[in-house]
């Protein structure tokens, strides 16, 4: 039926390019589904996370631990250079915690007025330092693997919260005929296995300063937690934004359709009747 009206050759030229559009959606559909199931490492299972679901907030408490355990465990190697300190005020900090947190942290600042450079404590408008000065220097304290900045880690792994769970938590011993370089650990979960980090969290490695106790689990999930909040700033935002549209935009549909049963109500509700007109005889 769609096809009426159109040329036999026009009509070809359609169905083929229908099939080649859907050939090229399966290959590409194939391809994806392949780097996912290369069959190397495993795929992380879905785990109920408290921020999933549509009016569901992220555990501020946990965003604060996480923060933590970044700090005191993440920082040694990796950055998180998007993230200023002015960010936790109101999150996981209120603001004079915020301000402590920044002037624990020595800042290169300057020029000043005889045009050299000096070391400053940081300020709210200061972003995370980096553990490293450059990405030479990186390398090389890692054996030539670079340490990726966490910033966005959360959406730039597939499987998201779920892999960086599992992936901190999975460190084992490599399975028969799976050879390790030097500096290399096994993990099923990171594609390939060979991992250049050394397993980073053991249970009581820190201590919490709300007394949560600190065992792998918790704190593979407070920095999980905390990595969902710097990849997504905006989340709880976000869900508020949802609620306030879902709530007023129920109030205006209501409205919007009592408003049109009002106004075609006349139109709906009237009759039609048919008057013959009675002609006056035509005369002969």
């Amino acid at each position: 039926m769609a096809f009426r009206g159109i040329s036999s050759g026009r009509r070809m030229l359609l169905a083929s390019l229908g099939v080649g559009t859907a050939a090229g959606a399966g290959v590409l559909y194939g391809l994806n589904e392949s780097v996912k199931a290369s069959g190397i490492e495993l795929h992380p299972p879905h785990l109920p996370w408290s921020h999933h679901g549509w009016f569901k907030s992220l555990d501020h408490a946990s965003v604060r631990r996480g923060y933590e355990v970044y700090k005191q465990v993440c920082a040694a190697c990796h950055s998180m250079q998007y993230i200023a300190y002015r960010q936790l005020v109101g999150v996981s900090h209120t603001e004079d915690e915020a301000k402590a947190e920044a002037a624990e942290v020595q800042v290169e600042d300057g020029p000043d007025d005889t045009g050299a450079m000096y070391m400053r404590p940081g300020k709210l408008s200061d972003y995370f330092p980096s553990p490293y000065p450059n990405e030479n220097a990186a390398r090389a304290a890692n054996n030539g693997a670079l340490p990726p900045d966490l910033t966005t880690m959360e959406l730039a792994r597939h499987g998201n919260e779920d892999y960086i769970f599992h992936l901190l938590t999975s460190f084992c011993d490599p399975p028969a005929g799976v050879d390790l370089g030097e500096g290399q650990y096994y993990n099923p979960y990171f594609p390939g296995g060979a991992i250049g980090m050394a397993p980073p969290l053991y249970d009581e490695i820190i201590e919490y300063s709300d007394g949560t106790p600190a065992t792998k689990a918790q704190l593979a999930k407070d920095i999980t937690t905390f990595l969902k909040w710097t990849a997504e700033p905006e989340f709880d935002l976000r869900q508020q934004i949802l609620l306030k549209v879902l709530v007023m935009g129920s109030v205006l549909l209501s409205l919007t359709y009592y408003w049109k049963r009002f106004k075609w109500s006349a139109v709906k509700s009237r009759k039609l009747f048919y008057k013959p007109v009675n002609f006056p005889p035509a005369k002969k």
